[in-house]
Order: structure tokens, then C-alpha cells, then sequence
């Protein structure tokens, strides 16, 4: 059962029509977003720091951008990010093969040293104490620049503010964000947990 219950999709009308932009991402407003609407100046700024950070502006494209919030999630543990970050990566037309191997992407011939690196980056700006290191760092900058670079960072930090938002609320995870999980996260211990 969520800490604060979600409130009706028309409860601001303004945050009805920024939330939008999730019909594309999700196929849905997420419930947590509905909760947010409790107090509708964070709903509408979370929106919108969300289409800022998610908006494609280098290399960065939003398939990846969405592999790094799931291995963000993964690393700070928050089940109901997970599959949302999973189901968005599928709609953004992720390779299947990247998604079946999301946690061996180090190893796995799926995927480019840039976008290990990305995930790299990912793993230890997200783990408490953060893990960030010069190897990562130096590894970073022979695949992407500096704008990439913060691209890639605020998705993270996005993240970060969601699976703190979400695992404390305990937000009702949807039928699609749970669909996408079971394909794609169960065999790495993924569950629906709390959120349902």
C-alpha cells in the first residue's frame, strides 16, 4: 500500500497536459507523478526537469538514456524504477538483445565501449558511497563530451530523486511498467516487491 495514495489523472490540469509526454515514454502517466500532484508545483517542475534531462541533444539517444536510469535503479535497488526504466528503453526501440543482457553490458557483444562506459558511470555515480573514479572518468571522455557527459549525469540524478520517491512512497507499480519487468529483469532477481 503506497504512503500517500496517487491522486485522479485530472486532478491539476496543468500537470494533465505536461504529463503528456509520458503517453510517449510509458504509454501512461506513472503513479508516482499522480502522487506528486498532491502538491502540483512539484508534479509540473518534476515534469519538466524530466523532458529537459530525457531530451535528446548529442549522442546520448533514448534508448541508452534509458539503460542508464536502469542500471542506476538497479544499483540503488528501487524495483518500481527498474521497470519503468525497462519498459521505456523497449518503447524507445532498444535492441532486445541489450535488454535481455542489460547486466552483463560489460562483457556482452551487444553493446559499444561507449555505451559501456555510460553504464560504467551509471553503476558509480549511483552506488552510496558514490564510486567514481579517474578510470571511469578518463574512460568517459574517449566516447563522449562534455554536454554528453551531463546528459548522461542528469539522467542518473533524475533517477536518484525517483528511486528515493518511489522505494519511501511505495508506489503502485502499473500492468505494463510489471509486463516489462517479468520479460526482461526476472532472471537478475527482479520482482514486483512492495510496489504492488
Amino acid at each position: 500500500m503506497p504512503l500517500v495514495n496517487p491522486l485522479d489523472p485530472d486532478h491539476d490540469p496543468e500537470t494533465k497536459v505536461l504529463s503528456e509526454f509520458f503517453n510517449e515514454t510509458l504509454g501512461f502517466c506513472p503513479n508516482s507523478v499522480l502522487t506528486m500532484q498532491h502538491r502540483p508545483e512539484i508534479s509540473k517542475a518534476f515534469i519538466n526537469l524530466n523532458k529537459a534531462v530525457m531530451a535528446n541533444s548529442g549522442k546520448v539517444d533514448s534508448a541508452l538514456k534509458r539503460m542508464i536510469a536502469w542500471v542506476s535503479s538497479n544499483a540503488t535497488g528501487c524495483r518500481y524504477c527498474q521497470a519503468h526504466a525497462i519498459l521505456a528503453a523497449e518503447r524507445y526501440g532498444a535492441d532486445p538483445e541489450k535488454l535481455n543482457n542489460i547486466w552483463e553490458y560489460r562483457t556482452h557483444a551487444a553493446f559499444s565501449d561507449a555505451e559501456r562506459a555510460a553504464l560504467d558511470f551509471s553503476l558509480a555515480a549511483s552506488q552510496v558511497p558514490n564510486t567514481m573514479s579517474l578510470k571511469i572518468k578518463k574512460n568517459l571522455y574517449k566516447y563522449w563530451d562534455e554536454g554528453e557527459i551531463v546528459e548522461i549525469l542528469g539522467v542518473i540524478s533524475l533517477f536518484g530523486f525517483l528511486n528515493r520517491w518511489n522505494d519511501s512512497m511505495s508506489t503502485s507499480m502499473e500492468k505494463d511498467a510489471i509486463e516489462s519487468g517479468k520479460r526482461y529483469l526476472e532472471k537478475y532477481g527482479w520482482h514486483k516487491g512492495k510496489h504492488v
